[in-house]
């Protein structure tokens, strides 16, 4: 068993890169017998329209706190001496964005633990919030885990889960759960810090992967099911977004619902065109589209989309296949261009 420091705060190190971990570092950074020693967090990068240069949310919210931040564009043997001379006790992961590797690992006292975004084994890998959106799950939650260099395998210390709400989209969901992760954080990181609790190992039989997403997935195959529908609209919003094309155009849909009635339309045939919404026959089912945009134009209500765009009732528009988000296998590292 580790000896416990002799100082009277734990040294701790934060690793994310995404707004969801800002309630959680929030909650670490508080807590009285902790010291952030150092935050870890991806290097600013080119945003928006105008590519302008950008710290992302974790280093925005380390400096304001003051913290030591270190941005490497990948951990290197350097990177894990130098976290052994900070002479850390634990690291807390949420989102970073990075592998971890052995020696960096080894460079803790306590090692790391992550805050996971899906009650695992399920859902491990990069995009659990927009998977278990997309496919329908009717909870999801956090789990804290210690970390091991296989995927999301480690043992867990806890979980919280989370119903998801009716109509709840991938933001709301992931704001909801940045606060279940700093819930976790109040009511175990003291006892992982003090060795008080032991890690269960994880269920593998019971392992199911998701994958980074990419700008393809946002087609829509309206020979799906309209509730698998709709569940890739709430998930995916924002970006990719999710789109059908209407001629030349590529039409990105902001929120959608389900209507749950038999038809024998053909997928895709839209069987109402007006200002309470576009009706569009499913595999099973119709989804109904209530905002939407055009290239270049606002996100609208649907009535005033319609006015400067029309779609007729009885148009059929084309599916397009979607590719599946999760896999009860790991799914191929996809290599950046």
């Amino acid at each position: 068993m580790s000896v416990a420091p002799s100082q009277s705060r734990f040294r701790v190190i934060l690793l994310g890169s995404d707004e969801i971990t800002l309630p959680l570092f929030e909650s670490v950074h508080a807590s009285k017998n902790i010291e952030v020693v150092a935050v870890y967090t991806q290097p600013d990068r080119p945003a928006g329209r105008g590519q302008e240069i950008k710290s992302n949310p974790v280093a925005a919210w380390a400096k304001e706190k003051g913290l030591k931040l270190l941005q490497p564009e990948r951990l290197a043997e350097i990177d894990a001496q130098q976290l052994k001379d900070l002479r850390i006790d634990l690291g807390v992961v949420m989102a970073y964005g990075q592998i971890l590797k052995d020696d960096f690992l080894a460079a803790t006292r306590l090692g790391f633990i992550n805050f996971h975004g899906s009650l695992l084994p399920a859902l491990r890998g990069a995009t659990p919030v927009e998977s278990a959106l997309a496919l329908g799950f009717i909870s999801t939650g956090i789990s804290v885990q210690h970390v091991v260099r296989k995927l999301d395998a480690g043992p867990i210390y806890a979980s919280s889960e989370l119903t998801i709400l009716a109509d709840e989209g991938r933001a709301a969901l992931r704001q909801r759960l940045g606060q279940c992760a700093a819930d976790l954080s109040n009511n175990f990181l003291g006892k992982i810090l003090n060795q008080e609790i032991t890690p269960l190992a994880q269920d593998e039989s019971l392992v199911t992967y998701t994958r980074r997403l990419d700008r393809q997935d946002a087609t829509l195959d309206f020979r799906a099911n309209a509730l698998e529908i709709v569940g890739r609209v709430r998930a995916l919003e924002g970006w990719p977004g999710s789109t059908f094309p209407l001629g030349d155009l590529s039409i990105k849909v902001g929120s959608a619902s389900l209507l749950v009635e038999e038809h024998s339309m053909a997928p895709g045939t839209v069987a109402q065109s007006d200002k309470h919404g576009l009706k569009v026959a499913c595999g099973n089912g119709f989804c109904l589209f209530t905002t939407l945009q055009r290239p270049g134009g606002r996100m609208l209500p649907v009535g005033e989309f319609l006015a400067g765009c029309p779609i007729t009732q009885g148009t059929v528009i084309e599916s397009l296949s979607m590719l599946p988000l999760v896999s009860s296998q790991p799914f191929p590292r996809v290599k950046k261009s």
